[in-house]
């Protein structure tokens, strides 16, 4: 078997990706990678359209036809990147509660009322607890990898599969921020019901200690629950909106100086929560709630360089919300783009190639 080393010697970069190695065609196992990707096939909470449990797996096989070079970081391979391999437990618990999620949605969607109803209380207690269970599972896992000295990445499933990953890390860190690229605020503090919802991820990260900042980007749909929210925690959340950002691009600011702006609001520590709807909906065309506006492929990746310009350390990410779609193509392809991104600005800013 051959040594890291001997595999990086060998290796051809610029070749085509073996589909039968590991993420993004790489030679590397978790054991002498330096970044781990944790799938979570898990969307249970969606409340439109599902699919993103089936993202880590199309993402991955995806992956191998991203390009390797990177000017912010052109050898971030050399570092080791793996994704575990996709946890078959958690997703034969996601698909064995679909038929109970539809019907509990249905009852909703139909005016139903929970709380006059046993069976459907019955549901959503079996929603929040599997739930739980997840959350439970990735923290678990999270710090087992953190302990290790690795760093990790999440690739969801819907945007409720990070806050393990997240618990985890304001276990590590005393004080870090949030930059949060997403069509939603996800503030709210249940939603349908369920208390780890993909629309209350940023509602549960309030909660940890170690979470001092959410600068949230893209935002353009959000509830009068959530807007309150937003006001009466200002010094935690800032907002650039969806809309104040083109109106501010369209009379003549530069991406550049708004982007600036943005970073300006964050801790030295950062980590990335990159929900795939923040981006305009021809990149995500099978994403759970697509939302019309949001930024452009290449906005997202030079405010995410300009995070290595400006000195923040990312101390984890995740890319969440991503669905194949019927064809397998779009979706995935700019998803595993983006994924090499979130890892090769990590890869730089902790110093590992």
């Amino acid at each position: 078997m051959l040594s890291k080393k001997e595999k990086i010697a060998s290796f051809q970069s610029s070749g085509v990706g073996a589909t039968n190695a590991n993420i993004f065609g790489l030679p590397f196992n978790t054991d002498e990678s330096r970044l781990i990707i944790l799938p979570v096939p898990w969307d249970v909470t969606a409340s439109y359209k599902y699919g993103a449990s089936k993202g880590p797996e199309s993402v991955f096989y995806s992956s191998p036809q991203t390009n390797l070079y990177n000017p912010i970081c052109p050898e971030a391979w050399k570092a080791g990147i793996a994704m575990e391999k996709i946890p078959q437990q958690i997703l034969m618990l996601n698909d064995k509660l679909y038929p109970e999620v539809n019907k509990y949605r249905h009852f909703l969607q139909n005016g139903g009322d929970v709380s006059k109803n046993r069976k459907m209380a019955h549901i959503r207690d079996k929603i929040n607890r599997a739930s739980g269970y997840v959350t439970n599972e990735i923290e678990f896992l999270s710090k087992k990898l953190l302990s290790e000295g690795k760093y990790v990445g999440l690739l969801g499933g819907d945007h409720s599969t990070p806050l393990g990953l997240i618990k985890a890390l304001s276990g590590k860190h005393s004080s870090f921020g949030i930059l949060q690229i997403d069509a939603h605020s996800d503030l709210c503090n249940s939603f349908e019901g369920l208390e780890q919802s993909h629309a209350s991820i940023m509602f549960n990260a309030l909660s940890l200690t170690g979470v001092k900042k959410i600068v949230q980007v893209g935002i353009r749909e959000f509830s009068h629950e959530e807007n309150q929210r937003m006001k009466e925690n200002r010094e935690r959340i800032k907002v650039f909106f969806n809309q104040d950002i083109k109106e501010s691009f369209y009379e003549g600011n530069t991406w550049k100086s708004i982007c600036e702006r943005i970073i300006s609001c964050l801790p030295e520590k950062v980590y990335l929560t990159f929900d795939i709807d923040g981006l305009e909906p021809s990149n995500c065309p099978s994403t759970g709630t697509p939302v019309p506006g949001g930024l452009s492929f290449d906005q997202a990746m030079y405010l995410l360089d300009l995070l290595v310009k400006n000195k923040r350390t990312i101390i984890g990410f995740d890319l969440v919300e991503v669905a194949p779609g019927s064809d397998n193509s779009v979706d995935s392809i700019i998803a595993a783009r983006i994924l090499f991104r979130l890892s090769a600005i990590l890869i730089k800013t902790n110093n590992l190639a």
